[in-house]
């Protein structure tokens, strides 16, 4: 799972939370290409292409990989399926269909971290490929262990032949991080076979429109739903550092069809009165009242 960004600038909720430290131990001690000390990107709303955007997402996740794994590996887990901050599990939901079918299915997760959602369909009898654009976070997929294959590529070009898979799936992976979602949904159609399933989660588009607040003061509408403008993280040059798009949930729905799938769930979680945790803008207050999560579930006919 790559995880989510802040949309309005706040970058310590960049990476689903920034408050959140576990008691996880670090785990691969040093990052590849760090930061500049006393580097802090200005946040800005603008256009950003499919090149910038892969470019900088890459960088950004290489960078950040260690730090989201620290903070967030306890809850992920290292084998867990869990599609959203809400923590809804696949266990429960079966988005993908009962765990029992999925034995011998093979299996695509995209934007997979340390692919703990492949771990997890490896254990029901899945045969999971796992591919993240980021090497940094593949490295952290390799040190928890596994027997499947991990693939460092862009989503946007599937390295694999068509019809490679029954099944795809995306945990805030890719999706929310590309200039044009349809390259990514059209390259899921292809490496799928007849009656493949692609199910992924994205930040709830509505949350676009509030401050990425868990508090009171995230619950007042700040911003236009309807400003598509990218958020950008830029360098003193102005070169992006991080990229992520807005697509309101029509523009989701008419992407999920004009790439050839048929929509046939859209699951919007709602908040467990077992989770107390916040975690960026999302908390059990937010959560009580607006969704925090979109979970698409396509088909390919």
């Amino acid at each position: 799972m790559a995880g989510l960004c802040d949309p309005r600038g706040r970058r310590t909720a960049v990476r689903w939370s920034g408050r959140k430290i576990t008691t996880r131990e670090p785990i691969i001690q040093e990052s590849e290409r760090p930061e500049p000390e006393g580097f802090e990107p200005e946040a800005t709303r603008r256009e950003a292409d499919v090149t910038e955007s892969s470019r900088a997402n890459r960088g950004w996740w290489d960078r950040n990989a260690d730090e989201y794994q620290v903070e967030h590996g306890t809850f992920l887990g290292d084998d867990r399926f869990v599609w959203g901050p809400e923590g809804l599990d696949e266990v429960e939901a079966e988005l993908l269909g009962p765990p029992e079918e999925l034995k011998g299915k093979d299996a695509l997760e995209i934007g997979a971290g340390a692919a703990q959602c492949a771990r997890w369909l490896a254990a029901q009898g899945a045969r999971p490929v796992a591919l993240d654009l980021s090497h940094r976070q593949l490295q952290h997929a390799l040190r928890i262990g596994g027997s499947f294959p991990l693939v460092c590529a862009d989503a946007c070009a599937l390295p694999f032949a068509d019809g490679s898979f029954d099944l795809a799936c995306s945990a805030y992976g890719a999706l929310p991080f590309v200039a044009d979602p349809r390259l990514v949904l059209r390259e899921v159609r292809r490496v799928l076979r007849p009656g493949g399933r692609f199910v992924f989660s994205v930040t709830h588009p509505i949350r676009w429109a509030f401050p990425d607040e868990p508090g009171p003061e995230g619950l007042s509408v700040s911003a236009s739903y309807f400003d598509r403008t990218p958020y950008v993280e830029q360098d003193e040059r102005g070169r992006a550092v991080y990229v992520e798009h807005h697509r309101t949930l029509g523009d989701r729905v008419r992407d999920i069809v004009s790439a050839g799938f048929r929509l046939v769930d859209l699951v919007e979680p709602e908040w467990p009165a077992w989770n107390s945790s916040e975690w960026g803008g999302w908390s059990p207050l937010r959560g009580s009242l607006i969704p925090g999560t979109a979970v698409f579930v396509c088909e390919r006919d």
